[in-house]
């Protein structure tokens, strides 16, 4: 197996883990934000934690902290350092 190959495979597993991560990203603000906000016919003000109510606390100031630790694990861990030049083939000169 020729190493562009290897390459190509790296690359397309790293573009699936970001749009994996992303996906994830998206429930996991969707299930905060619309799972835990209060029901529209509810007139009562939401319980709050340092100001916030939970699913503005859970889908905009937790989500982001947790995915971007996630973002820069998954690039420790999955990325590989490949090149990006075009190296012409040796076998037609």
């Amino acid at each position: 197996m020729d190493n562009s190959n290897n390459h190509d495979r790296q690359a397309h597993k790293e573009a699936l883990l970001a749009i994996a991560l992303a996906v994830g990203y998206f429930i996991w603000w969707y299930i905060s934000a619309y799972g835990f906000s209060a029901p529209p016919e509810e007139t009562a003000l939401p319980e709050l934690y340092w100001g916030m109510p939970l699913w503005f606390l859970l889908s905009c100031v937790i989500g982001p902290i947790v995915f971007t630790c996630l973002c820069a694990v998954m690039v420790k861990v999955f990325y590989r350092d490949i090149p990006l030049d075009v190296k012409p083939d040796q076998s037609n000169e």
